[in-house]
């Protein structure tokens, strides 16, 4: 009984190597690919920031990858690009302001905490604030409560 099943298993070893070994793969040298790809990637998405035209907000788009909240909102603090000055665009939000710590307390509640006191921020520079950060949201618009270096926090919503 055991020669039986050996001699089995030995036939179904020697038919498995002859199909792999017929199975039209034939040598050769080494096949080279060339040189690896160099250069600038192009963005693959937007970014959109809250300016200030007038005494609006603005949405503004530029072209880059996606961001978490407070390189978003760094990029408020950085000002606006000189295209978008040429086209009267502005930001309330001082360099001084950062950095900035955003924190997520639930899926659709954010808390962005400012290295200075809200109290010294203007109303347009708290609403940019929460409008960028709100726009980083995968998802839907979340709540975005504001709190600075002061006790206090402020809990203002994006307009529009």
């Amino acid at each position: 009984m055991r020669t039986v099943l050996a001699r089995g298993l030995l036939a179904a070893g020697l038919v498995s190597l002859v199909a792999v070994a017929g199975c039209g793969v034939r040598p050769s040298g080494v096949i080279t690919g060339g040189a690896p790809p160099s250069g600038a990637v192009a963005p693959t998405g937007t970014i959109t920031l809250y300016l200030v035209k007038g005494d609006r907000l603005s949405a503004v788009t530029r072209p880059g990858v996606p961001l978490f909240p407070a390189q978003a909102l760094a990029l408020l603090a950085d000002g606006p690009t000189a295209g978008e000055v040429a086209q009267g665009l502005t930001t309330d939000v001082p360099p001084g302001v950062g950095p900035f710590s955003v924190a997520t307390q639930q899926t659709d509640h954010l808390v962005v905490t400012l290295a200075t006191p809200t109290g010294e921020l203007s109303a347009l520079a708290v609403a940019q604030i929460v409008c960028t950060a709100a726009a980083t949201a995968p998802q839907g618009r979340p709540q975005v409560t504001v709190r600075g270096a002061d006790p206090g926090a402020a809990r203002p919503t994006c307009p529009g």
